[in-house]
């Protein structure tokens, strides 16, 4: 999760210039951003987006360098396409030995022919079924290769699998993304939230599921749920450890909404608890 550093700062600005009123806490607007990348490394080869672009689920991202998987693809279709025509012949081979096998048991029956000469029909019509059985394998080879292959080639077309906003871009076209490294950044809006600091004397007012009141400038006023709690105290940087400044204590807090926030991340709020 990114911190926005900008809306601590000013959060820490506002504290310092005002004190807020009783049962009213200062924070700021925060989310949980996805983070996309590739499951393979390669060369950034297209950047489809900009910051500030809204992005649906299924648009494309990013593109990566693709030659070694187009060609395992063209080579597992070349394969295919090699069996499916020694399939012709090997088919054609099988209905002649079958057939010749056929009169050879006539004849075998009527004492026609010798032993000898069905035994050879019988070893021609085993080898041409063995060899239809061994195109049909390599086939089926061919066609998991292809299917493998196509999955590959598809991986270097990077989708958002989310909606949102994009927030950033950690590398251009013409440079070199490590497997799993982020490339884009979105931010969904239902993972915007809002971080506030409540005072040790505050403390045992607030509980998990409170619903508060969140304001900021032009926004009226916004309904949340507190939906954490840190488990322990810390002190407002940057501040000095020291018995003077245990009134600084703090207790980080976060509360959300069904369907995100209409705020953004670095937006100063202030938060008290509904009446």
């Amino acid at each position: 999760m990114r911190v926005y550093r900008l809306g601590f700062l000013l959060l820490l600005l506002l504290a310092g210039c005002e004190k807020p009123h009783e049962g009213q806490w200062l924070g700021y607007a925060e989310g949980d951003n996805a983070f996309v990348s590739a499951p393979l490394a390669g060369w950034v080869t297209s950047v489809a987006v900009k910051r500030g672009d809204w992005v649906k689920d299924g648009d494309l991202l990013f593109t990566l360098d693709d030659p070694s998987q187009t060609a395992a693809r063209d080579a597992a279709e070349a394969a295919i396409a090699q069996a499916e025509g020694q399939m012709v012949q090997a088919q054609a081979n099988l209905d002649l030995a079958s057939k010749q096998l056929v009169r050879q048991q006539g004849l075998l029956r009527a004492d026609a022919t010798s032993k000898q000469s069905y035994d050879l029909a019988k070893s021609s019509y085993d080898s041409a079924a063995a060899e239809i059985a061994q195109i049909k394998a390599a086939e089926s080879q061919a066609r998991a290769t292809l299917a493998s292959s196509a999955y590959q080639l598809s991986q270097r077309r990077i989708v958002a699998r989310t909606t949102g906003r994009v927030q950033d871009i950690y590398f251009r076209q013409g440079e070199y993304a490590p497997a799993t490294t982020p490339v884009v950044l979105i931010l969904p809006p239902e993972n915007v939230y809002v971080r506030f600091f409540v005072p040790e004397s505050d403390f045992a007012k607030i509980h998990l599921g409170d619903k508060v009141v969140i304001g900021c400038d032009g926004c009226g006023q916004i309904k949340a749920t507190i939906s954490f709690i840190a488990a322990q105290e810390e002190y407002t940087p940057p501040v000095i450890f020291s018995v003077e400044n245990r009134d600084k204590l703090v207790f980080k807090v976060e509360a959300r909404a069904p369907g995100g926030l209409k705020l953004h991340p670095g937006q100063p709020v202030d938060v008290h608890l509904t009446n």
